[in-house]
């Protein structure tokens, strides 16, 4: 097979319509099938339908299709992606299997239940089409008994994690029948087109992240229990502070749905022994939470409860709701102040008070628990790392976040506390090896049965922390490092907190530039931190502005203006790489690019706005151009109509949520792309600019803008005041709104007049100047600044 052009979904649940989603996403067209209905609902019967009717025996796979448009967090990243989604149902459209290249089989975790939609897969798929069962632990094995050869050398295991879109993980579970060229085009096509992280499974209970992932939570609920820690206490230290989600323990516990998880638990309770058996035993308080009905956020009551505005903590003693409390300790906050998590975990681990104690209980029985699977559950550590990494979130797998504490150290602690380390850890330091991974010449390798192996990775993965370490670093100053990516291309790199742009960023870029004029093909703007980048500095604005500086405030808007322009007018191909957050001046660097990469999940819009300010770095101008270059040849060009777009887009603060959705704000156009793997984005934005420079790139023309001017004025305020005057919006919003069109319209000249960039950048930066020093504004930075959210003043 060289690649899937259709595939069936057979089970439209939550995770069947998710998957089927995530396909279509991809623009991969989907049959989802369910199975018929065995009455008639009361709305149907006054519809005059009956059983006989495909609008009700298609009802199950068209509910849960529809649905997709009103799930939150959204499975489509854009709503005309569900017409790739074809209803059905097992009865009338099996047939159609025959079409498919890849059936997904996602009905109920029951083997016999499989096994029967199996067998009528076997009868009516083509020969050579894969066949994947996602269960998220039932023994793939035991699936394909009684099937054909194909089917079986077609066949293999795939857990994809809830919900499907957003988490990374992908595990792939083979038989012993699967064929290896099936297995090998499936983790390649999961990683490059599905955009996932790839790891090969073995066939044992809950495969490799549920199996460590529900021994670490119940671990750390029975640590709870014996040690008289609250809910809130344990939530207050197992989240970021250790490099896991802000959701921590009990509040993943929330979401995921205390029955989804007890299931999980009794899988693995069910199928292994000893001392292992009673760690998965659930807790009688979580079976009483389960006879309650509290189940999570999807019953409004579990781990935590909402009472008004307070939020409240279970009591596992009483059952009762208590106040949220947080664990106070020493080393908590000598812990927040030490530098990077490795430094945070070694304060944490080696304490020895109450937070300390906790941290021991729970994290170094997953270490040894997880040294012991190696072998029985995945085939090396570099397996299970990525699978806790991809699936449960963690910022390090466990065998790195025990080289981050080292090795030898954490080993000591386990056997004065008791625990028994694996006899291989224990011969790996006794050879002198003093970690489980080892970085050579900016190569990983990995210790595996006595030795050190390479780290296999997909050749389209960059790794910055890398390539720095082995080409070093062109130039940086506190906010930006220019970085050799190979092939003669160039990387600049953002590092200010929240990659916010300053004037050390402003200086980066121009100096980029020039070094990439001289030097290079062409230069990446791309990072590989949590967000692309937030916006400018505003904490320095804002005490720019309270302290009466408008010089140096002017100062930096006409610097950074004239860096856009830098990158627009590039000698050589300027690709931006932008990733989840990229919010006001994050989009603006984007916008004048020769090219944008953006990763599938970009968060793109003008969003100032909401600080009472508009965008002041040319974004209203490019913004503006790049719908006019959406229109062929200004064929047809209704400038008014351009000109509210673009208003519209701008006062509203409009945030694409997808890459796919910036291409229907037209944040993005034909010149740009979209990676759905977000590991892969600096590789696809790298080979942008190779193809770009082969082409024999040109920068763009300089030309004057056509404008609308005073009429367009007046006619874009139309809807914003008509707004004020219903109560929608405030007075200092029709003014920011009054600011905002006299930029986009280009002042106070005639209809169609074509005016310079220049002029439309001065336009910006007066008005940007104007709001800035009124006092509403600087409520609304504020407010922003110490809240995180929008002042409404």
């Amino acid at each position: 097979m060289d690649r899937i052009k259709k595939a069936a979904v057979l089970g439209s649940g939550v995770m069947g319509s998710g998957i089927a989603a995530h396909l279509a996403n991809i623009g991969i067209p989907v049959l989802l099938l369910d199975i018929v209905p065995h009455e008639v609902t009361d709305e149907e019967k006054n519809k005059g339908l009956t059983l006989a009717d495909s609008e009700v025996r298609n009802r199950l796979s068209n509910t849960s299709r529809k649905k997709l448009l009103k799930q939150k967090p959204a499975p489509l990243t854009v709503k005309k992606n569900l017409d790739l989604i074809e209803a059905g149902n097992f009865d009338d459209d099996m047939h159609k299997l025959s079409e498919v290249d890849w059936i997904i089989e996602v009905v109920v975790e029951n083997l016999a239940i499989k096994q029967k939609v199996l067998a009528l897969v076997d009868r009516y798929r083509k020969q050579g089409s894969i066949i994947s069962s996602n269960t998220s632990g039932i023994s793939v094995e035991a699936m394909q008994e009684g099937r054909t050869e194909d089917f079986k050398q077609h066949f293999l295991g795939t857990h994809f994690f809830n919900p499907p879109r957003y988490l990374k993980l992908l595990e792939l579970i083979p038989t012993a029948n699967t064929d290896q060229k099936v297995l090998t085009f499936m983790k390649t096509f999961g990683e490059d087109t599905l955009g996932k992280g790839v790891v090969i499974a073995k066939d044992t209970p809950n495969f490799i992240a549920n199996r460590i992932g529900t021994y670490g939570l119940l671990v750390t609920v029975n640590e709870m229990l014996s040690g008289s820690y609250s809910v809130g206490e344990v939530d207050s230290i197992t989240g970021p502070l250790i490099g896991r989600p802000k959701s921590a323990t009990f509040r993943t516990l929330d979401v995921v749905g205390l029955d989804t998880f007890a299931h999980v638990a009794d899988n693995v309770y069910n199928q292994v022994q000893g001392q292992e058996k009673d760690v998965f035993e659930i807790p009688q308080f979580m079976r009483e939470m389960l006879d309650n009905g509290w189940l999570g956020s999807k019953a409004g009551k579990g781990f935590y409860y909402k009472s008004g505005k307070e939020i409240l903590e279970l009591n596992p003693q009483t059952m009762e709701y208590e106040p949220k409390k947080k664990l106070q300790a020493a080393s908590i906050e000598f812990a927040k102040q030490a530098k990077g998590l490795q430094n945070k975990l070694k304060t944490l681990i080696f304490s020895e008070d109450r937070a300390g104690k906790l941290l021991q209980h729970i994290i170094l029985p997953t270490l040894v628990y997880s040294a012991q699977l190696v072998g029985e559950i995945a085939d090396d550590i570099v397996a299970i790392d990525r699978a806790m990494k991809w699936g449960f979130g963690w910022e390090l797998g466990p065998f790195e976040l025990w080289d981050a504490i080292g090795v030898q150290e954490v080993v000591t602690l386990m056997e004065t506390t008791g625990l028994d380390v694996p006899d291989w850890v224990k011969n790996m330091l006794e050879k002198g090896n003093e970690a489980f991974y080892r970085l050579e010449n900016g190569v990983q390798f990995f210790y595996h049965n006595g030795q050190y192996r390479q780290v296999e990775q997909n050749q389209k993965v960059i790794n910055l922390k890398t390539t720095k370490a082995v080409n070093g670093v062109i130039k940086k100053n506190s906010g930006a490092s220019l970085i050799d990516i190979g092939d003669d291309v160039a990387l600049l790199e953002f590092h200010s907190k929240s990659n916010a742009i300053g004037f050390d960023i402003i200086q980066m870029i121009n100096y980029a530039i020039t070094e990439v004029e001289k030097n290079y093909k062409g230069l990446v703007i791309g990072n590989q931190g949590k967000n692309f980048c937030v916006g400018a500095n505003l904490g320095m604005i804002l005490m720019e502005a309270q302290d009466d500086n408008y010089y140096e405030i002017d100062l930096v808007i006409r610097q950074f203006q004239q860096a856009m322009m830098n990158i627009k007018y590039s000698q050589k191909p300027v690709v931006v790489a932008p990733f989840a957050m990229t919010l006001g001046g994050g989009t603006e660097i984007c916008l004048p690019a020769s090219s944008i990469q953006a990763s599938s999940e970009t968060y793109m819009g003008l969003v100032e706005v909401g600080v009472g300010l508009i965008p002041g770095g040319g974004g209203n101008k490019e913004y503006y151009i790049k719908q006019l270059n959406s229109i062929p040849n200004y064929t047809d060009l209704d400038l008014q109509a351009v000109a509210n777009k673009v208003f519209e887009t701008i006062a509203m603060a409009k945030v694409s949520s997808s890459g796919a959705e910036a291409f229907e704000l037209q944040y993005l156009n034909q010149r740009d792309k979209i990676s759905m793997n977000s590991d892969h984005l600096l590789y696809d934005a790298k080979q942008r600019v190779l193809t770009l420079y082969g082409e024999g790139y040109l920068p763009p023309v300089r030309e004057k803008i056509p404008v609308v001017g005073e009429t367009g004025y007046a006619t874009m305020l139309l809807g914003a005041q008509s707004m004020y005057l219903s109560g929608f919006i405030s007075e200092h919003d029709l003014k920011i709104a009054k600011k905002l069109a006299h930029v986009i319209a280009g002042g106070s000249v005639p209809y169609g007049t074509k005016v310079d960039e220049q002029y439309l950048l001065d336009l910006e930066k007066e008005a940007f100047l104007s709001l800035v020093s009124e006092a509403k504004s600087q409520q609304r930075m504020q407010h922003m600044l110490l809240k995180g959210k929008p002042l409404r003043n």
